[in-house]
C-alpha cells in the first residue's frame, strides 16, 4: 500500500466516517460505503426480528458489509470503485462476477440481497435516491445532472461520470452515500434468478462468498414457497413469475415477458399470503411509495437480474427497479456491475 493510499484513507475516513477506502490483494484502492448490521423489522414495517439475510453470510452475522460507492470500472480485469469515472459496460453476469472476485477473498458482485437492503433502508428512511434517468439528467429534476462520458446517440447524453451528480443521486441523500443506484447503468446483481419462471436464490446472502457457485447447473439455488421456506427447484407451490408479470404457484399459457410496477406487482388469489423473504429481497413490494419503479420478468429458460436501470428509463428506473428477463450472456453499454465486500 503506498502512502498517497493511506493519505487517501485517512481522508475518505476523516470527511465520511462510513466510507473507508479498501485494497484488493493488491493494493489497489476501492471507496466503499460501510452499512451496518440491521434487523428486517429495521426497514419493514410489521417485520420479523431476524437479521436482514444480507447480514448473513455462511451462517455467520456480519457486523457490517461494504457496498462500492461507485459503479465500477475494471483495469487489469479487476473492479474498483473510484469517482469521476466512465463505468464499465458491455460486461455479461459471469463476467462481472469474475472482476469482482478476482480483488481477493471478501470481493464478490453485488448481490440481490444487498440491494435489497439499501433499497428498503431508502424506503424506510423516507428518501428514494434520483438519478440519471433522463438522459444525464433525473426525469423529475431536470436541473439535477452529471458530468458526461458518452453520448446516447447524436443529441442526447448517455452515461455521465460515477458519482458526479448531485448529493440527492446518494442512496441517503448525503455526499457519504451509495451513488447511481438509479440509472446511469443498470447493474447485475448476484444470488438471485429465475428458471422458467420459478424464483430462485441462493441462501441468505451465501452469494457474497468469493468463488460462490452461480452456473445454471448449480446445486446452491434454491426455490421459494409461499411459508418463505427455501425448498428444492421444481417443487410442487414454489412461487414463480408468470405471463404477464405476476406472482403465482402455476405457471399458464405461453412463456414469456413481461412487465409490471413494482408496487402493484399483481399476486394470483392461490397465494393467500406473500412470504417475508420475497420482500426482504427487493422480489416483491414491501410497502408503497415506491415512485414508478417496474419489474421485468421472463418466464422461458434461466433469466438473472440487473437492477437500478438506465439513462433513458425515466420514472421506471429507481432503487427498485428490477429486469429480471435476461439471460447471463446479456451485454451492452447499458449494463454495469458494482462490486461488494464482507469480512
Amino acid at each position: 500500500m503506498s502512502k498517497n493510499f493511506d493519505a487517501l484513507k485517512l481522508s475518505v475516513e476523516a470527511s465520511m466516517p462510513n466510507n473507508t477506502v479498501l485494497f484488493d490483494d493488491r493494493g489497489m484502492p476501492s471507496i466503499m460505503v460501510k452499512i451496518p448490521k440491521f434487523k428486517i423489522s429495521d426497514v419493514i414495517t410489521g417485520g420479523s426480528q431476524s437479521t436482514h439475510p444480507a447480514f448473513i453470510v455462511n451462517g455467520v452475522e456480519k457486523d457490517h458489509i461494504y457496498i462500492s460507492k461507485y459503479q465500477n470500472i475494471v483495469i487489469d480485469d479487476r473492479a474498483y470503485s473510484l469517482p469521476m469515472q466512465d463505468p464499465r459496460t458491455a460486461v455479461n453476469f459471469d463476467q462481472a462476477k469474475l472482476y469482482s472476485e478476482n480483488k481477493g477473498q471478501g470481493w464478490h458482485l453485488m448481490t440481490n440481497a444487498e440491494w435489497a437492503a439499501i433499497a428498503l433502508w431508502c424506503l424506510k428512511n423516507g428518501f428514494l435516491p434520483r438519478g440519471n434517468n433522463n438522459y444525464g439528467a433525473d426525469h423529475s429534476a431536470a436541473h439535477e445532472v452529471g458530468s458526461m462520458t458518452s453520448m446516447s446517440d447524436a443529441t442526447k447524453i448517455g452515461r455521465v461520470a460515477t458519482g458526479s451528480g448531485p448529493v440527492t443521486w446518494a442512496h441517503n441523500g448525503d455526499s457519504s452515500g451509495i451513488y447511481d443506484l438509479n440509472g446511469n447503468v443498470n447493474e447485475w446483481v448476484g444470488g438471485f434468478r429465475t428458471l422458467n419462471g420459478e424464483i430462485q436464490v441462493i441462501a441468505n446472502n451465501d452469494a457474497a462468498i468469493t468463488g460462490t457457485n452461480q452456473t445454471a447447473s448449480s446445486t446452491l439455488w434454491k426455490a421459494i414457497d409461499e411459508s418463505g421456506a427455501l425448498i428444492a427447484p421444481g417443487t410442487a407451490g414454489s412461487l414463480k413469475y408468470g405471463n404477464p408479470t405476476k406472482l403465482v404457484k402455476t405457471l399458464t399459457g405461453t412463456p414469456g415477458s413481461g412487465s409490471s410496477s413494482f408496487e402493484t406487482l399483481p399476486v394470483d388469489s392461490s397465494i393467500a399470503t406473500v412470504p417475508e423473504i420475497l420482500k426482504a429481497l427487493g422480489l416483491a413490494p414491501a410497502g408503497t411509495g415506491l415512485g414508478g419503479d417496474f419489474i421485468y420478468t421472463n418466464s422461458d429458460g434461466e433469466r438473472l437480474a440487473y437492477r437500478g436501470g438506465y439513462w433513458s428509463f425515466t420514472s421506471p428506473a429507481g432503487v427498485f427497479f428490477l429486469n429480471g428477463s435476461s439471460p447471463r450472456s446479456t451485454s451492452h453499454a447499458g449494463i454495469g456491475f458494482r462490486s461488494a465486500f464482507v469480512e
